[in-house]
């Protein structure tokens, strides 16, 4: 096993300590770090402002634990759907979602999900550990170039949608961002960028102490406790009071809107009665609805709503003067669409989760 380090997660001050303790020039580190991050070499040879033997330092300490693309797969509608394999053999999920006006990436923090939630494939899937903030990065670097190879078009949005919770994943999930909009980074406005939970009320709160620029969405899918409870367990530990609020304080602090994700399914949350619910929990704070198309998964305890019914719920909150959007589903035919990553997947990943605990003597 490599006992050599993984240069990005040193910080400047530290590489400048390495380059030091080395013998060479401290501005070295600064070179190398533009390499890392704002040009995001993959390899020490590609850094040719670096003396031979620089490198040949920077071979013998140190890694570079880039992201692959394991698998790729294009959908009809030009959503592209990738397999990103991590540096220990790992795979994680991340989607580019061409539209007209936008170029989105939907990326991950998490190796598989804790939180369960009873519609979402990749709720079924353990989750096996949190991503590093260079994992997190290399996937949107790795979308943004598809976006540019592919299409001609640049990268113009980022969503912390894909596999995992975000919040549950803080420190990496922070620092990723801090590299994606510095810069000495890829330079992108936070304001570009939305970061998804499903509701982690004391880690709301932290992102408004910290001052965020980028946005907030909370995945809400039902504005009862009761309904709310039986599709996502962490209801349970952070009731719809407790986020209500956490958002408060976030939007007093940031002055930022807030979105709500709602997934309509048919006959449970898409009821006029479940639209008033959501109405009353939206007068909280300034905010927005992105009511979201429902992507049946395997056994078909929940199934889409009705065009009639998705109507209907859309326009009681419209005539509440509630910003509405319907989002239509990208990329469902490579199940590639909202709640569907990790799907078709799951069987290689629980493969490739036993090969990797017994290479390194894990049990299953």
């Amino acid at each position: 096993m490599s006992t050599k380090k993984d240069i990005r997660a040193l910080t400047l001050e530290e590489l400048k300590t390495v380059f030091t303790e080395n013998g060479d020039q401290a501005f070295r580190a600064k070179q190398v770090y533009e390499w890392l991050w704002k040009k995001s070499a993959v390899t020490f040879e590609e850094m040719t402002n670096l003396s031979k033997a620089t490198r040949e330092l920077l071979n013998t300490h140190f890694v570079i634990n880039a992201v692959k693309v394991d698998d790729m797969q294009i959908s009809s509608d030009r959503t592209i759907k990738n397999a990103f394999k991590l540096y220990d053999s790992n795979i994680v999920e991340g989607v580019l979602i061409p539209s007209n006006t936008r170029m989105t990436a939907c990326i991950s923090s998490q190796v598989g999900c804790s939180l369960t939630c009873k519609f979402c494939a990749t709720g079924r899937l353990e989750r096996l550990r949190n991503l590093n903030a260079d994992e997190i990065y290399d996937q949107v670097v790795l979308i943004k170039n598809q976006a540019e190879q592919k299409y001609n078009t640049p990268l113009t949005n980022i969503v912390y949608m894909g596999m995992g919770e975000p919040l549950l994943n803080y420190k990496n999930v922070m620092e990723s961002i801090q590299k994606i909009t510095s810069p000495e980074g890829l330079n992108m406005s936070p304001q570009r960028i939305t970061v998804s939970t499903a509701g982690v009320s004391k880690m709301i709160i932290k992102l408004a102490d910290d001052g965020v620029k980028f946005n907030l969405a909370l995945s809400l899918h039902a504005a009862s406790d009761e309904k709310r409870d039986r599709i996502m367990p962490i209801n349970e530990s952070n009731t719809l009071e407790a986020l209500a609020e956490a958002l408060k304080y976030f939007y007093e602090k940031t002055q930022t809107r807030v979105t709500y994700e709602y997934i309509a399914f048919k006959d449970f949350n898409d009821g006029i009665e479940d639209a008033r619910d959501l109405a009353k929990f939206c007068k909280h704070i300034p905010c927005k609805v992105n009511i979201i198309e429902y992507n049946p998964i395997d056994d078909g305890e929940f199934q889409q709503t009705t065009p009639e019914r998705l109507s209907a719920f859309a326009k009681y909150l419209e005539d509440r003067n509630i910003i509405v959007n319907v989002r239509r589903s990208r990329g469902k035919d490579i199940d590639a669409a909202c709640g569907q990553l990790a799907n078709k997947n799951k069987e290689g990943f629980v493969k490739r989760k036993m090969k990797v605990n017994k290479d390194s003597g894990l049990k299953n």
